[in-house]
């Protein structure tokens, strides 16, 4: 096992790299279950009721871990998206 000293500026200034990289490779993986509200502005919808109707319906998967929390697939939402798209002349 090897030892390593580093100077208190050295490591701080290694440490916020670590945290930058972190956070960038986060920023690349959105998540994939999101509350109502994203939900909605991915559709671009404003009405609570036609999110309701479309997990009624079973057009996108939801996850309700307790009572008042309801979740969205994210991939779910985009599928429904893509499987509306027209295709150009």
């Amino acid at each position: 096992m090897q030892v390593v000293c580093l100077q208190e500026e050295a490591f701080y200034a290694l440490f916020k790299k670590f945290i930058e990289h972190v956070e960038f490779k986060r920023q690349d993986k959105p998540e994939k279950w999101i509350d109502g509200e994203e939900a909605m502005s991915i559709l671009r919808i404003k009405s609570t009721t036609t999110l309701q109707r479309l997990r009624d319906e079973g057009k996108i998967r939801f996850s309700q871990p307790q009572k008042k929390i309801i979740l969205y697939d994210r991939d779910s939402i985009i599928a429904y998206i893509e499987k509306h798209a027209r295709e150009t002349f």
